[in-house]
C-alpha cells in the first residue's frame, strides 16, 4: 500500500513539473511574439527617421536618394527579405554617415541636430531590441531542447524560434549623437 502512495506522489510531482514547464514555455513564446513586434516597430522607427533625414534636404541629393531608397525597401520588404533589407539600410547608413566631422556643420541647425539625434537613438534602440529578442530566442531554444519537453511535445506545434541575424551597427557619424 505504501508503494501506491509513493507512486501517486511521484506522478503528481512529475505532473506539476510538466505543467509548470509547459506554462513556462508558453509564456516564453508569448514574450517572443511581443519582442518580435517591438523589433519590427523599432525597425520601422529607424527607417522612418532615415526617410525624415533623406527628405529634409540636409544631405546632398545623391545621398538623400540612396538613403530614401534603402529605407523604403526596408519598410516594404516582405518577411523573407526583411532582414536583408534592414542590413542593406545599415550598410547605406554607415557609408553615408561614416565621418562624424561631416555632420558637424549640420548640427549647428537645431532641427538637423534633433533629426540626427533621433536617428542615432532609433539605430541604438533597434540594435538593443534585436539583442533582447535573440536572448529570448536562445532561452526558448534551450528550454525546448530539454529531453522531457521534446519527448512529450510540450511545445506543441509552435515553430522553433529563430534568431534575427543582421547588421545593425550605429553609423560612426552618429555614434556620438544623442
Amino acid at each position: 500500500m505504501q508503494w501506491v502512495f509513493i507512486t501517486i506522489a511521484v506522478l503528481a510531482a512529475l505532473g506539476v513539473y510538466l505543467s509548470w514547464t509547459a506554462g513556462r514555455l508558453d509564456r516564453r513564446h508569448a514574450r517572443l511574439d511581443a519582442s518580435r513586434a517591438v523589433l519590427d516597430a523599432e525597425f520601422l522607427r529607424r527607417s522612418g527617421s532615415v526617410l525624415d533625414i533623406a527628405t529634409a534636404g540636409l544631405l546632398d541629393p545623391a545621398t538623400s536618394v540612396v538613403l530614401a531608397d534603402a529605407a523604403s525597401r526596408a519598410r516594404t520588404a516582405d518577411d523573407t527579405e526583411r532582414y536583408q533589407a534592414e542590413s542593406d539600410l545599415t550598410a547605406v547608413l554607415v557609408a553615408a554617415l561614416d565621418d562624424p566631422d561631416d555632420l558637424v556643420p549640420l548640427r549647428d541647425d537645431p532641427a538637423a541636430a534633433a533629426a540626427f539625434d533621433e536617428l542615432a537613438m532609433a539605430c541604438r534602440r533597434a540594435a538593443h531590441a534585436r539583442r533582447f529578442h535573440n536572448e529570448l530566442v536562445r532561452g526558448a531554444i534551450r528550454l525546448r531542447r530539454k529531453a522531457l519537453v521534446r519527448w512529450l511535445r510540450l511545445a506543441g506545434y509552435a515553430p522553433m524560434p529563430e534568431t534575427v541575424e543582421l547588421d545593425d551597427r550605429v553609423p560612426p557619424g552618429l555614434a556620438t549623437a544623442g
